[in-house]
């Protein structure tokens, strides 16, 4: 199951776009999607005084925070109890942010287990760059917020 939190995401079209193309790829693995609902308004509360912080700053782990927080307390109210993601993925961000996010936000709630995997050795980076080019999905170069665009994209994580 899929659970779709991304009200960091804007404008709204570019929001649209990423979840359709999470559902364009779920549905050949018969996998459920579940969006959250978006909330801009919130995200930007968790994100004030930050933003003008960097690729990597303080905001992103704030984000995270948000983000995983909401994915933690759905999968404890409907029975999940593993949590990862696909943030810890992507070479723009910090894995140690991702970790640290997700644990603390399974911290939050009972019966729900950080899985704090890095999706990017042994060869998934590979196979993730391999899926994108054989499903022709979209892969954007920046996180989806505001502030990620003013600032422009970071340099990648070399921290495979």
């Amino acid at each position: 199951m899929i659970f779709f939190s991304n009200s960091n995401i804007t404008p709204i079209e570019e929001y649209n776009h990423r979840l359709n193309e999470c559902i364009r790829y779920a549905r050949e693995f018969g996998l459920d999607v579940v969006e959250d609902n978006y909330d801009h308004d919130s995200w930007l509360t968790c994100a004030a005084g930050l933003e003008t912080e960097p690729e990597r700053g303080a905001r992103c782990l704030e984000c995270f925070k948000h983000r995983l927080l909401r994915a933690a307390q759905y999968a404890a109210a409907n029975g999940f109890d593993v949590l990862t993601t696909t943030l810890a993925s992507s070479r723009w961000k910090s894995l140690e942010q991702v970790d640290e996010a997700g644990a603390w936000a399974c911290a939050q709630v009972n019966g729900v287990t950080w899985w704090g995997q890095n999706w990017r050795k042994g060869g998934l980076q590979d196979r993730r760059n391999e899926i994108i080019r054989e499903q022709n999905f979209y892969n954007q170069l920046f996180c989806g917020c505001e502030f990620s665009q003013r600032t422009g994209s970071a340099e990648p994580s070399e921290a495979l």
